[in-house]
């Protein structure tokens, strides 16, 4: 049955965000306690970003499948399956296995299940709502992070398989919850499930959606914020030492939670600030991302570092729910929504996989934690500059 439902209460819209919520408290909580493990285990410092390049590289080598199977099927039932192979990842970890292969196992449950999570809002409400369903939805993903990446800290420097439970259970959950979302018609059944013709489709999507000027703008736009996203996590656990002489589980996670409580406020002024319509409105704040990363590397103290991540958070929410909008509206009258965000996925795990190696490679290498967040920010800003050039010069034509 179909559920084109404008409304942002269906009960579909809420077991999906309730389902949203518990996979991503899972994810965040198990990223601190996995990294904690690799602490205990004593593996060099360097590793830290590998771990998360293990779980960007199931993103990348899946993009030409993911988007169909999420398509081909009702999105509830695959989201509720991949949510099933994080709970098998997390199983894995806290049995004492290795933690690189667990992980890797989580990276593909959350390749399958992120072309779902976002392809199902266009399923479940339409037209201007479905920027304001995004908002929800990042604000869930923000909570969950925030809560998330608090708990895997704090519960890991108090018993580490405590932590690895709660992250068991926090998925579970979120299975639990995917069972609540209606059984939705497939958007593109009866495709070729032949490995050579998924990709064909998967890479005649890349080149739809890469050559249309909004959706391009739309894609650089998100793969540049996720990317430095991902870094700056990884950053914090190596600066907190170095700038502030503490080296706990617990605080970085808090400083990472400050950045989520301002994607919350970012992400709800952006569903009233911004429509599809006024997009380019989010520019400027990518670009005071970079400067404010900049500023906050060079901080040596708690509370100004606080204060300068809630601001850098709130900036992200703003620059990035208009972007994820714009592409599912664009995707879904082109490619197909699944189609679409398996493409994102690709962009914007490439950049994080090019961005945590050039940071791991900076670290092996000995440079400076400070020195290579300055850096950080200031490519960063230059980068958003860049592209809002571009779209400017584009719409000039």
């Amino acid at each position: 049955m179909s559920q084109n439902n404008p409304s942002l209460l269906s009960r579909g819209m809420l077991a999906t965000i309730g389902a949203q919520f518990f996979s991503a408290f899972g994810d965040n909580a198990l990223l601190f306690a996995t990294l904690a493990v690799i602490k205990q285990q004593r593996y060099p410092d360097w590793s830290q970003p590998v771990l998360q390049m293990v779980f960007v590289a199931t993103y990348i080598l899946l993009a030409p499948f993911v988007g169909q199977i999420a398509d081909s099927f009702a999105k509830g039932r695959v989201m509720m399956v991949a949510n099933g192979l994080k709970l098998l990842g997390a199983l894995t970890i806290g049995c004492g296995l290795n933690p690189f292969v667990g992980y890797a196992l989580v990276g593909i449950g959350a390749a399958a299940y992120s072309p779902a999570k976002y392809g199902i809002l266009g399923e479940l409400t339409s037209g201007e709502k479905l920027v304001k369903a995004n908002g929800l939805m990042e604000a869930s993903t923000i909570a969950a992070i925030l809560l998330g990446s608090v708990a895997g800290g704090v519960l890991a420097d108090w018993s580490l398989i405590g932590a690895l439970v709660v992250c068991v259970l926090a998925y579970a959950l979120a299975v639990a919850a995917n069972l609540l979302i209606p059984a939705l018609l497939a958007a593109r059944p009866g495709q070729s499930w032949h490995p050579v013709a998924m990709s064909r489709s998967f890479f005649l999507a890349c080149t739809v959606l890469w050559r249309n000027g909004e959706t391009r703008f739309s894609l650089l736009g998100t793969s540049l914020f996720w990317g430095a996203g991902v870094t700056l996590r990884f950053l914090l656990v190596l600066w907190v030492p170095v700038a502030l002489g503490i080296s706990d589980n617990a605080t970085p996670t808090l400083l990472n939670a400050m950045v989520a409580v301002g994607i919350v406020a970012g992400a709800g002024a952006a569903a009233r600030l911004v429509t599809l319509e006024t997009v380019a409105r989010c520019m400027p704040a990518g670009v005071l991302i970079g400067v404010a990363v900049v500023g906050f590397a060079l901080q040596h103290s708690l509370l100004p570092a606080y204060v300068i991540l809630l601001l850098i958070g709130v900036l992200g929410g703003f620059f990035v729910v208009p972007l994820n909008a714009l592409l599912q509206a664009r995707g879904k009258a082109t490619v197909g929504s699944g189609n679409a965000i398996a493409v994102q996925n690709l962009g914007e795990n490439a950049a994080m996989l090019l961005m945590l190696a050039l940071y791991s490679l900076a670290i092996k290498l000995g440079a400076p934690v400070v020195a290579t967040g300055i850096g950080f920010g200031a490519l960063f800003a230059l980068a958003i500059a860049v592209l809002w050039g571009w779209q400017l010069a584009q719409k000039t034509r």
